[in-house]
């Protein structure tokens, strides 16, 4: 493992780097990377050289799939960048390097414009409140606009953008950058790997535009600082140092949001971005500072350890990865610390900052900064490392699960390594879960995609030999009674000797939705002996579980023991169990028993556009719309829908959406089912019992 140089707070940025799927966020990393010379090649994504996407299944999918940092330095300043997936499966990684950044580049296509990835994480930001930059990229391919993209951004994300650099010249023509800071055209040298340009005087057919732009940056900033605003008004020009402190407080309160453009796959433009996240992202010290129990801990090396993991990976022949971002305090190679949520201990062996694949060993880390550690026995993404003081850092808050299937071990040998490796493949993404279900007989997976998981039973099959085959989850149907009646239920035998002998009546009676069972002993007078009326009880229940309709679980029903007989030698528990149990059977079938199925409370966010196409579908799957809530060009719908009609819901929701809705799901109890649901629900079952 190479060894890295130490970086002092006041000369670390974190910078998450965020967008739409293969809008260029892994390209523009590489290239930040190789221009400030940390990386040694200009990696390609095309050809599965880029440096922060390296997982096989990075590589079979052509995207970036995983969380990844890498770092770059530029002025003695070390930038932490952190690479991210663009698509809508993957959103647990943008969460998490949102959580460890202080600022944001968010990356936008010169050809494909404001997408629904680009929407999501932008929101994402907002909730975090951490100042960004957009970055326009691929201006060297055909039919890029920087124009229609950056109008796109003012309508769909800010009217606080505002471009800092504009572009001379677009697709193959794109050639280079005017500066509205230092009022001076980039003039990229043919054939440059490092991004090389000549500085000159702005062309004269970019003048007027180059002076509207001008004047709006310096009105914007002027804006931002009450003797800026004085000094331009009374005719002064803000120079260059003024517009960049201005700017960089302006982004700090959420006020301002530069833009810039470039070729990252040329290396255009990405010496100006090197420069500018220097000048305007805030230092881990000047970012907001961390609280647990009401009181800030600052990034101070001097202040009590507080490390958050938020990214563990397993690596052939390395063992566990934990990647973390110490928000206070410092940690030094060797040193012992503590997991703050369960008190167990650890060392830092062979501390490391992490470029891409490789990790590059470093003697101590200071506060802001991140680093990757090897083998913690105890500590899994979400855990809180410190010394001395036991301090709980705010976890990620990864998303939900939209989605579930069924999974089992295509042979008998994954299956009996399946419990093993799903706890494995959840410390890696925490978005990802996996657990058997004992009255479905079946394990059921949960992700937040069909991509997403599809790339985790991959995993599964390439670090851990264990494969799978999907299939459709059952579903957890109930029974219950909608009438009062009432039998006897008795059991005689005789078979030589002592017999058996049990005899009891019954009465049955429906209880409320969600109610449960109630067992009332109503026996007087000894008919039975109390010793015997909870083996009645004990049969009732058991036989219960065994249904009537479709072999499901009866629910919500009062039973009342209110008579029967005994024999003193042959009586005994189990003949009452037994009495018990054919009770029920009898009365139960008098009680017009019904299906009932689970019902879930369905919150759909979906622009308001596609509300229409929203309440059709949800309709066709038999929903009952309970409410709209419209926010902002966005409606929540409401709706009850049966579990039975939600398998793949979140594929289908993408696709009228055209990804830009999106789901959360509640039980909310069971609702009686239609009979031909019942009829067919009754016939899967007893095919398979007989299978």
């Amino acid at each position: 493992m190479a060894s890295a140089k130490e970086y002092t707070t006041d000369r670390i940025r974190n910078v998450a780097v965020l967008g739409h799927g293969s809008s260029g966020k892994t390209t523009l990393i590489d290239a930040l990377c190789f221009v400030a010379g940390t990386s040694k090649r200009l990696g390609d994504v095309d050809e599965g050289s880029a440096l922060t996407m390296h997982a096989p299944e990075e590589h079979q999918h052509g995207i970036s799939l995983q969380l990844t940092p890498a770092y770059a330095e530029h002025l003695n300043t070390k930038i932490n960048l952190l690479d991210t997936p663009g698509y809508l499966d993957f959103t647990g990684e943008a969460l998490s390097a949102i959580r460890v950044a202080d600022a944001a580049i968010i990356v936008v296509s010169a050809t494909s414009g404001v997408e629904v990835g680009t929407r999501r994480v932008w929101r994402y930001c907002e909730a975090r409140g951490i100042p960004r930059i957009f970055f326009v990229s691929n201006m060297d391919k055909e039919h890029a606009d920087f124009d229609g993209v950056f109008g796109q951004i003012k309508r769909q994300l800010t009217q606080a953008a505002l471009p800092v650099e504009i572009p001379i010249g677009e697709g193959p023509g794109f050639s280079g950058i005017i500066n509205l800071f230092s009022e001076k055209a980039h003039i990229y040298k043919e054939g440059t790997n490092k991004g090389e340009y000549h500085e000159t005087d702005i062309p004269d057919e970019l003048k007027d535009k180059e002076a509207q732009w001008e004047t709006e940056l310096q009105e914007t900033l002027a804006t931002t600082d009450e003797n800026l605003l004085e000094s331009y008004l009374e005719g002064g020009a803000i120079s260059r140092e003024e517009a960049i402190e201005a700017m960089a407080r302006g982004m700090g309160r959420g006020e301002v949001f530069p833009v810039f453009c470039g070729s990252a796959k040329q290396t255009y433009g990405m010496r100006a971005l090197l420069k500018k996240i220097v000048e305007l992202c805030p230092n881990p010290a000047e970012a907001r500072p961390e609280v647990v129990n009401d009181v800030e801990y600052p990034a101070e090396d001097s202040a009590p350890l507080a490390a958050l993991v938020f990214k563990t990976a397993a690596e052939p022949h390395v063992g566990e990865l934990s990647y973390f971002r110490v928000f206070s305090g410092s940690v030094s190679n060797g040193d012992e610390v503590t997991n703050a949520s369960d008190g167990q201990s650890e060392k830092l062996n062979h501390l490391g900052v992490p470029m891409g694949k490789e990790r590059h060993e470093v003697s101590t880390l200071h506060a802001g900064d991140i680093g990757v550690v090897a083998k913690l026995k105890h500590t899994h993404t979400n855990d809180t490392l410190c010394k001395g003081k036991r301090l709980q850092l705010d976890k990620i808050d990864f998303p939900k699960a939209d989605i579930s299937i069924a999974i089992k071990g295509r042979t008998r040998n994954d299956e009996d390594k399946l419990g093993e490796v799903i706890p494995r493949i959840h410390e890696e993404d925490p978005a990802f879960s996996a657990s058997f279900d004992p009255e479905l007989h079946q394990t059921i997976a949960r992700g937040l995609g069909e991509m997403h998981l599809e790339v985790q039973f991959e995993r599964m099959a390439r670090k851990y030999g264990v494969e799978v085959e999907t299939e459709q989850p059952r579903i957890a149907y109930r029974e219950t009674l909608t009438k009062q009646a009432e039998g006897q239920g008795r059991h005689k035998k005789q078979s030589g000797g002592r017999g058996q002998f049990g005899d009891c009546w019954v009465r049955l009676k429906p209880l409320p939705r969600g109610s449960g069972y109630e067992f009332i002993n109503a026996i007087k007078g000894g008919v039975i002996p109390g010793k015997y009326v909870p083996s009645v009880d004990r049969g009732i229940q058991e036989a219960a579980q065994r249904g009537i309709v479709a072999g499901y679980p009866i629910v919500d029903f009062a039973a009342e023991c209110y008579d029967g007989s005994y024999h003193a030698v042959d009586s005994s528990d189990i003949a009452f169990k037994l009495a018990g149990s054919h009770a029920f059977r009898s009365v139960a079938e008098k009680c017009r028993p019904i299906l009932l199925e689970p019902v879930v409370e369905v919150a759909v966010l979906t622009p308001d556009e596609y509300v229409g196409d929203i309440m059709g579908d949800l309709t066709s799957r038999r929903g009952k719309v309970q409410g709209m809530e419209p926010v902002d060009g966005r409606t929540t719908v409401r709706a009850i829908v049966p579990e039975s009609e939600l398998y793949k819901y979140a594929a289908t929701l993408r696709s009228i959406t055209q990804g830009r809705g999106h789901h959360t799901r509640e039980a909310a109890g069971y609702e009686p089912a239609p009979d031909h649901v019942a009829a067919k629900v009754r016939r899967d079952r007893e095919a398979l019992e007989a299978s």
